[in-house]
């Protein structure tokens, strides 16, 4: 059976969609699974066992440039490859018309169907007429956490039974640095999600008296300069990250022995990684987005910000929590 899946964005939901690999490949061993997704996002996927064929669209860029001869060329390459290969299936995760315009593009099989969500769930992306575009609109819950959203979807367009237990990210780790690193991912585009400087700080210190190196990362001016802010609090057990793409910082997060973060998609990737990790949640979306599933992960937070000494402990817990391996 050959499926794509469509996932094009953004960073946090496209990494909550990998477990779907690990549930195709468990329940149909024979299948062959492609994704597209937008071309920030595609290292990340490549590097995700079981996918074969990883396609990159740029929708957010040709946005921005819908005339040129450039777009138009990239745009045509793109649509020649979603028709390259004949699907199965083609499975919608987004639910947004614009994927489930991608996903009309793709050629089926005789036989073959798209699928996508026939309803929107709490705090989760939904646009109702997708139900119109596309085959099989299998029904959702009101009130599901975003990665079993994912999980439920697959399983109900391709006909294996819902997933139980706890989701399988095909992400590998390597042997932890020494000393033992945590990473602060303090970066968000979102200022309804911003963790206070100070409470940073506090916790970066309480870390660092525990032995932890502490690496900051940072994508922007603006972070840089937070970042900056929050190592010179912290003091010399605390280093900012050069800027870096996506697929080198998951090489530096490969190495870390746990993280810290706000709600954002670097979290999420200490998520997928199986690290021992605390998401800092200002609002309820830790009901949808949260780590589930795991002791040595866990959220704080939810209706506000939490303070520094709640996601110290909860750092605590996660770390004798952690399973007893040669990566904790």
């Amino acid at each position: 059976m050959r499926i794509l899946l469509v996932k094009l964005s953004s960073l946090g939901d496209v990494v909550q969609t990998l477990p779907v690999i690990h549930d195709i490949h468990a329940q149909l061993p024979a299948a062959q699974i492609d994704w597209v997704v937008e071309e920030a996002f595609a290292p990340l996927v490549r590097q995700a066992a079981g996918v074969e064929r990883v396609i990159p669209i740029a929708l957010r860029r040709w946005r921005q440039s819908l005339w040129s001869g450039r777009t138009g060329g990239e745009g045509r390459a793109a649509r020649a490859e979603l028709r390259a290969q004949a699907y199965d299936a083609v499975v919608d995760l987004q639910g947004l018309i614009k994927s489930a315009t991608v996903a009309r593009q793709a050629r089926l099989a005789p036989g073959g169907f798209t699928a996508t969500y026939g309803n929107g769930s709490d705090l989760c992306g939904y646009e109702w007429p997708v139900r119109f575009l596309l085959h099989k609109t299998p029904p959702m819950p009101r009130r599901i956490h975003a990665v079993a959203r994912y999980r439920l979807l697959a399983a109900q367009a391709l006909g294996y039974p819902a997933p139980e237990g706890p989701p399988v990210y095909p992400w590998s780790r390597h042997a932890t640095a020494q000393p033992p690193q945590v990473m602060l991912a303090h970066g968000t585009t979102r200022a309804d999600n911003e963790w206070p400087a100070d409470d940073w700080i506090k916790l970066g210190r309480a870390l660092a008296g525990e032995g932890f190196e502490l690496v900051i990362p940072q994508a922007s001016e603006r972070e840089a300069e937070f970042a900056q802010r929050l190592a010179a609090g912290i003091g010399p057990g605390a280093r900012v990250l050069p800027r870096m793409g996506l697929p080198a910082l998951l090489e530096v997060m490969r190495a870390c022995s746990g993280l810290v973060g706000v709600d954002t998609g670097v979290a999420h990737m200490g998520v997928a990684l199986d690290l021992p990790v605390v998401e800092i949640f200002s609002q309820p979306r830790s009901l949808r987005a949260g780590p589930v599933g795991r002791a040595h992960q866990r959220s704080v937070g939810g209706e506000h910000a939490p303070a520094a000494d709640e996601v110290i402990s909860a750092w605590q817990a996660c770390w004798h929590a952690r399973a007893d391996t040669a990566l904790a």
